[in-house]
């Protein structure tokens, strides 16, 4: 597996090539998702409130202007849920398009790491919450990620894409291993 030491390495699509990683699409917003494994858990975060709210997922976001992607992972993690990520790994590039809301349209790049500084604590936008690994609540997240989620913890890395339409359901999707 790929491990990355987090130092600011420019713009991720300046790195993502060198890197030899998942692609990245210029014409699309850019989000992060990260999560947090220990002893065959994963730690996920209830959303409570903005986009997503009621779902469980990693914990992640946007970057701000001029923050490499990976910069955006750990200040996002940071904010969440009071953690301070030192090693993560890219495990996936995803792309979602939302057919009745193409403003939604995103690249969410998601990332592991088992290395963190802290507790996760619960914030105004996240309750985290462990979770061992064959206990995940599929029926409470988003649902493409029965799809690509048991990929990436079985050591896969993978690049998808998802469509979704009213009600988050899914009209298409395409998953590749690398």
């Amino acid at each position: 597996m790929l491990v990355y030491q987090f130092q600011h390495l420019g713009k991720i699509r300046d790195i993502l090539p060198f890197l030899g990683i998942l692609s990245v699409k210029s014409d699309m917003k850019q989000n992060t998702l990260l999560f947090l494994l220990k002893d065959n858990q994963i730690l996920l975060a209830m959303k409570k409130r903005g986009f997503g709210k009621g779902f469980w997922n990693g914990v992640g976001g946007k970057p701000e202007l001029n923050e490499n992607i990976l910069d955006t992972a750990i200040r996002e993690t940071k904010e969440e849920i009071g953690v301070i990520p030192k090693n993560i790994t890219q495990v996936a590039t995803l792309d979602f398009y939302f057919k009745n809301n193409p403003e939604w349209n995103q690249q969410v790049l998601a990332f592991f790491t088992n290395e963190w500084e802290g507790e996760p604590i619960e914030s105004e936008e996240m309750k985290p919450q462990w979770f061992d690994l064959d206990k995940i609540p599929f029926e409470s997240m988003w649902p493409d990620d029965i799809f690509w989620l048991p990929l990436v913890l079985s050591g896969k890395k993978i690049k998808a894409e998802f469509t979704l339409g009213d009600n988050n359901i899914i009209l298409d999707k395409k998953i590749n291993e690398s």
